[in-house]
């Protein structure tokens, strides 16, 4: 076990270099420079915020003091926002983006699940079609599209719910049911056909034999087996949402993690697009590692395959 998981972070701090590299060469082949003309008057002031942010240096050199950086997680000074640093865009917008991605996840699992196990035991009926219909809109409809409508008939048209910021627990309903429909019709259809194929397996039916209700069967034996397909996906889709989805963030006006790397776009921050893409790349990575131990827990064999191969 001690042997498995180090090669796996080994292979997780490979991974996260070669991300850092390709984003940092890329980001710098694109002609052109982060000073426009409202910072830099002159060739002469431009060549000296330059050698403020060590852009002057070859790419070589700006490479290797960037990863020394790294090493004691300092993300540097934002070029556009001088008096902030990545660091402290992280710490304010992280925790927002969290909190959001938090009460989608939740919402996205738990009723994607519950519609999923609906759907499956009322195969072929009425309610099956009306689920897997929801499912199918919930994929179709992009999540800005939804949020839009949400915006229009909720907050204008209704004035239900307020339409923006996050300062309490009524802002946060419209961006989570925003984000959640897309990751909620994904689970929903994967646990669905899940289901189905664990329902018609020999140990089912020996249970159902045995004389064993129904939730039993479904929640003590089905269930577990028919979640591995999810938990496949979950990995990705909740490194996505925790870290926060920009284009909701930036819609609903929430001040995340997507507030800030939409404008290091624009305003070509490079210290902010690395440091946003670096820590979502970390985030992402991590998932897939707790994804493959989970994986172990719901099925047992895949434990002792791994005995079975060393």
């Amino acid at each position: 076990m001690n042997s498995y998981i180090l090669k796996r972070l080994l292979s997780m701090l490979v991974t996260l270099w070669l991300i850092i590299t390709l984003t940092f060469f890329l980001m710098h082949s694109i002609p052109g420079s982060p000073f426009n003309e409202e910072r830099a008057t002159s060739e002469a002031v431009q060549k000296n915020l330059e050698a403020y942010y060590h852009l002057d240096e070859p790419l070589p050199v700006q490479y290797a003091t960037y990863l020394k950086s790294l090493i004691t997680l300092d993300f540097g000074p934002s070029i556009k926002k001088s008096s902030q640093t990545v660091n402290d865009m992280l710490s304010r917008g992280f925790p927002v983006s969290f909190e959001l991605g938090m009460w989608t996840l939740l919402l996205a699992v738990f009723s994607g699940i519950v519609l999923g196990i609906i759907a499956a035991l009322r195969h072929n009926g009425f309610i099956d079609y009306l689920a897997m219909t929801i499912a199918v809109l919930g994929i179709s409809v992009p999540n800005f599209v939804l949020a839009t409508l949400l915006i229009q008939q909720v907050a204008v048209n209704w004035d239900l719910l307020p339409a923006a910021t996050w300062t309490s627990w009524r802002h946060m309903i419209l961006p989570t049911l925003a984000l959640a429909t897309g990751p909620m019709a994904i689970i929903a259809r994967l646990t669905r056909a899940s289901m189905l194929e664990v329902l018609t397996q020999d140990y089912i039916r020996t249970a159902k034999a045995k004389g064993l209700t129904p939730v039993k069967i479904v929640f003590k034996h089905a269930l577990r087996n028919a979640l591995l397909p999810v938990v496949t996906v979950l990995g990705t889709m909740a490194a996505s949402i925790l870290t926060g989805t920009f284009v909701i963030e930036k819609i609903f006006a929430i001040p995340g993690m997507g507030k800030y790397f939409i404008e290091s776009i624009g305003n070509r921050d490079y210290p902010v697009i690395m440091g946003t893409t670096v820590f979502y790349s970390a985030v992402l990575i991590f998932m897939l590692f707790l994804v493959d131990f989970a994986y172990g827990v719901l099925d047992p064999r895949i434990k002792l395959s791994k005995r079975e191969g060393r």
